[in-house]
């Protein structure tokens, strides 16, 4: 295998990455090691970046490495999401709006796909937005628990702003669906 077939395979082996962290995260959490989890969930969080980048840098994007990146990304935030709700981190309600949003997309998704209207693969600007909130709010509840370095009234603060872009982002999803039902 050529140097270049290699390196074009990189970014998805950071996503690869990315998605064999989430037991490890989810364990840590399970297990009270919150300072560990905040440092596996923060790595994994960069590598959000990373693994997009690179493909971009090396010319190297895919549809697999989309898809992968996607379902690293839920498997991730939902995952960590929950067992922050279990712990009680972080309001039931929220965890259920988060999932609940997830699952539309994916729901929406498979529907539009089912239907032969499958769309571009390809996040929303809102969406991107709500996913660093979402990231943002479960490093910081990790770093609050883990290595006590957050001041009063930030983690409520993220709470509302990952509820207002999970609201946003599954709105835009659902008129931006139903407007290329409309027209298709």
């Amino acid at each position: 295998m050529s140097t270049h077939a290699l390196l074009s395979f990189l970014p998805n082996l950071i996503t690869l990455a990315r998605l064999l962290a989430v037991p490890l995260v989810v364990w840590l959490i399970i297990s009270g090691h919150w300072e560990s989890a905040f440092w596996v969930f923060f790595a994994a969080s960069v590598t959000d970046g990373l693994d997009g980048s690179l493909a971009r840098g090396l010319n190297a994007r895919t549809e697999l490495g989309a898809y992968l990146d996607a379902i690293a990304d839920k498997a991730l935030l939902v995952s960590v999401y929950i067992t922050l709700g279990q712990a009680g981190q972080i309001p039931i309600w929220l965890v259920i709006l988060v999932v609940s949003r997830d699952v539309l997309i994916v729901g929406g998704f498979l529907m539009l796909h089912t239907l032969d209207q499958a769309p571009a693969m390809g996040p929303l600007l809102i969406s991107k937005a709500n996913t660093l909130a979402q990231l943002v709010l479960a490093g910081v509840v990790l770093a609050d628990v883990g290595l006590h370095i957050i001041g009063e009234g930030v983690v409520p603060a993220l709470i509302w702003l990952v509820a207002i872009t999970t609201v946003a982002s599954g709105g835009a999803y659902l008129i931006g669906w139903g407007r290329g039902l409309v027209r298709g």
